[in-house]
């Protein structure tokens, strides 16, 4: 047997300190996988990804809209705790992330997308323009290749290959379609010339000049919107392809089943999904919706098979058994159900999003976890794999028990997420509802039976999800149901002081000077 001292020092390293890849997909639904039987979707490299790894089927976004969502994920925080409530508001300086914590860990984490991480003000000069958006860059990453939505980097790039007439996001709108024409044509644009494609041959280059061990974060912007793909993509699906709707009988129906829907729903405009529609959403036909999804679905595919093409990179640069790989999305999408499309709210269909891990190392290949996971469990997981400690309290738990083929011991039953709808800039919720800016939100609690959906200053709702998977029926004021709303109410209130932030909480001063204890300590009895 060799004796370990006389290892070469590469293989040392290699094995402590694997390269990570952390790959998100803005705006993907967690059921549209075939790795998860879904009725249509194909997804042949992200089931590839899942037959070598760890699938987590019931993993859940903990907030919407993107910045929200994202401060989640890579803070491992809920948003009672990082406070970043919509986009725009900045994220406390004071927390830790997973950006600085891998910097702790030895590596140069470097960024190939967007974070859309507003910056802490305060400290900042007035002019900065730092300051004039919401698309700024996570504190810890190196930004190799930024590609925030107005796509400039990846336009440039398209006239570098020939097309002269790639000024502007113009270029979305489908040959022979009309400006905001809901169009199944394909762009001018190749399915090697997406953005994805951009970021994929970017990230690509990079990692080929890469002689020690990196970590990577590709944040693909599709299949956000807005909608619209080249082919083979625009018509892989058929508008009656697909699940049936989840939604009420017609529109009307669905915004009188709560006061935040009769205030939400009409506000959703044609323009944030189809380039240059004008109009309300709700000027869009159920074939509309129907037609819309299709391409969803068809952008879904593109993003897969650009995926498949950086799997193959790592194995022709002889990395893929050295690489832990996450793929994941930031929050999901509505795709119709409901009459809507986007995300927030309160529907799963906003929050249910995808979840692989495949570690080389550790890995139990195959392995499908139905317990409910959260976007705050990725921080935790990395810092548990990489050996390192955040700097502070955080809401998630590792998910390396599961991604190893056990069980992780006292697991949550429930998932919870929130939402926040206060607009500061312009204060329309505020004034529709009579409320102050801190009232304009919902917290979520769900598990396998029901769904309890709490306002700060308006109606609850709750879902009895066995008998009514698709939430049409709020039963909040049944009477019948009147000990199991106080049962989940008490659930939410019980979680919600569990995890107010614990980062001194674990902390005491004593005589012999500060004593600290994890959240996991065991005390004996007296």
């Amino acid at each position: 047997m060799q004796n370990p001292t006389s290892i070469e020092p590469k293989s040392i390293v290699k094995l402590r300190r694997p390269n990570i890849l952390l790959i998100t997909a803005d705006q993907w639904r967690g059921d549209c996988l075939s790795a998860v039987g879904h009725a249509c979707v194909k997804t042949p490299e992200i089931d590839a990804l899942a037959r070598e790894g760890t699938l987590f089927r019931r993993h859940y976004a903990g907030a919407a809209p993107c910045s929200p969502a994202r401060a989640t994920l890579y803070t491992g925080l809920y948003q009672m705790n990082h406070r970043v409530c919509r986009n725009g508001s900045p994220l406390d300086a004071r927390f830790d992330n997973l950006a600085l914590a891998a910097r702790r860990a030895g590596y140069d984490p470097t960024l190939f997308g967007y974070t859309d991480t507003a910056p802490d003000p305060r400290g900042m000069d007035a002019a900065d323009p730092h300051l004039t958006t919401y698309e700024g860059v996570l504190p810890g990453f190196t930004a190799r290749q930024l590609l925030p939505e107005h796509e400039r980097q990846w336009l440039s790039w398209l006239r570098s290959r020939g097309h002269a007439n790639a000024v502007s996001r113009d270029i979305h709108i489908p040959v022979g379609a009309q400006a905001g024409e809901i169009s199944d044509a394909a762009p001018a644009y190749s399915s090697e010339e997406t953005q994805t494609a951009f970021l994929a041959g970017e990230f690509i280059r990079w990692m080929s000049e890469q002689d020690r061990p990196w970590f990577a974060h590709v944040s693909f912007l599709r299949p956000h919107p807005p909608f619209s793909v080249p082919e083979p993509f625009n018509r892989m699906y058929k508008p009656d392809d697909g699940p049936a709707f989840a939604r009420a009988e017609n529109r009307e129906a669905e915004q009188e089943a709560h006061p935040y829907l009769a205030y939400s729903m009409p506000l959703s405009d044609k323009g944030s999904f189809i380039h240059r529609a004008e109009g309300p959403l709700s000027a869009w036909s159920g074939e509309d919706f129907a037609a819309i999804r299709a391409i969803y679905y068809g952008m879904m595919s593109e993003v897969d098979a650009q995926l498949g093409r950086i799997w193959q990179a790592l194995k022709d640069a002889g990395v893929w058994d050295d690489t832990l790989v996450v793929f994941t999305s930031d929050h999901a999408e509505m795709a119709g159900d409901h009459w809507t499309l986007g995300k927030g709210g309160f529907f799963d269909g906003s929050y249910h999003i995808p979840l692989i891990i495949r570690d080389p190392a550790n890995g139990a290949a195959g392995g499908i976890v139905d317990h409910f996971t959260s976007a705050a469990d990725i921080f935790p997981t990395l810092c548990d794999r990489l050996g390192i400690e955040a700097k502070n309290g955080l809401d998630g738990r590792s998910l390396m028990p599961f991604v190893r083929g056990g069980c992780a011991e006292g697991w949550r039953d429930a998932i919870f997420w929130e939402f926040d709808f206060r607009d500061i800039a312009k204060g329309e919720a505020e004034r529709h509802f009579g409320l102050k800016s801190n009232q304009c939100n919902l917290a979520v609690i769900r598990d396998d039976r029901f769904k309890y959906v709490h306002f700060a200053a308006l109606p609850p709702l709750l879902f009895n999800l066995s008998d009514d998977p698709m939430e049409l029926e709020d039963v909040a004021a049944d009477p019948a149901y009147a000990a199991t709303r106080l049962e989940y109410a008490e659930k939410l209130l019980s979680l919600r002081a569990r995890h107010l932030d614990q980062t001194l909480a674990y902390t005491e001063l004593t005589e012999k000077g500060p004593v600290s204890a994890g959240p996991g300590r065991a005390f004996p009895s007296s």
